[in-house]
């Protein structure tokens, strides 16, 4: 058996028949959300990106099993929103939608809140993949973001040394927010001790730039058809996150980047949390929508 399918049924004693993420610790932090003795944490907020190339394969790393979070599990390229995020970008610097259009999309009350979510997609899509949606001017994209100086801009922005405002502008660059296409909106449930409020977006691979594993908290990177992966995920393989897999189920019904990004516009961007009741004496948690992730447990 693989490492993954280990690590998969070690965290799924309640349901080994799949690669659903589940830690030991949920039940009993469940049980005391439900007595009133657990404080929720305030989630904060995230970006993920799905790169996608012809064929259609979906880019996804296995986050190393020391990770406190989701250890082993599968995932796409993004990570927490950063302060910095926020600081304003020339006009000049932005492409696509507006500001103001992006607030409305993602749901967001402020226009610096639509942007630092963008931002940090493209940010650490960039530092975790190598691969960037940017380019010298409104309707290019660069098509190599390999060697040295590259190298050491990408370094600067994961170790928080260079905002990703004046990386663009040092490199003379516009952020192409209209490469990005928005597709969902999950919330850590309340009982997780770390939270993450996370918009998902999708993206076709630039013509040129091509992955690479550049990120620490990866030990494995892949490119993957999205039915095989469930396939992957249903035997007890591959371990994932439920947003996780119901992005890749999303994605066997199209066959083209193009025309996922097409329906990017018409999917609904309400935010999905896992919820935690006592039914019948038993402690159910549900994500809602999503009948597929259901745990039932002793109450």
């Amino acid at each position: 058996m693989s490492d993954a399918a280990n690590a998969a049924n070690a965290a799924n004693a309640q349901n080994p028949a799949t690669g659903q993420w589940y830690p030991p610790e949920w039940p009993d932090r469940i049980r005391a959300l439900a007595r009133g003795e657990l404080t929720p944490v305030e989630p904060r907020r995230a970006a993920t990106v799905l790169l996608l190339r012809p064929g259609l394969d979906v880019y996804m790393l296995r986050r190393r099993a020391s990770m406190a979070f989701a250890g082993g599990a599968y995932a796409y390229p993004g990570g927490s929103v950063d302060a910095r995020d926020e600081r304003p970008l020339p006009p000049a610097a932005w492409a696509g939608p507006t500001l103001a259009v992006w607030a409305a999309r993602l749901g967001v009350a402020t226009e610096a809140e639509a942007q630092a979510v963008v931002c940090a997609a493209v940010r650490e899509t960039f530092e975790e993949a190598g691969v960037l949606l940017a380019g010298p001017g409104p309707d290019e994209v660069v098509d190599d973001t390999t060697g040295e100086d590259w190298e050491a801009d990408r370094a600067a922005l994961v170790a928080r040394e260079l905002s990703f405002a004046d990386f663009l502008a040092r490199r003379g660059l516009v952020l192409r927010s209209d490469l990005l296409g928005a597709w969902a909106r999950w919330i850590t449930p309340e009982f997780e001790q770390r939270r993450y409020d996370t918009w998902f977006f999708v993206a076709a691979l630039p013509e040129g730039q091509r992955t690479r594993n550049a990120s620490t908290e990866a030990d494995r990177t892949v490119w993957a058809r999205p039915a095989d992966a469930c396939k992957g995920y249903d035997k007890g393989e591959l371990l994932m996150m439920p947003p996780t897999i119901t992005m890749l189920r999303d994605m066997t019904s199209y066959d083209t980047p193009a025309a996922v990004l097409a329906a990017a516009p018409g999917r609904d961007l309400t935010p999905v949390l896992a919820k935690a009741e006592i039914v019948g004496g038993e402690l159910v948690l549900s994500w809602p929508g999503h009948d597929e992730f259901t745990k039932r447990l002793p109450s």
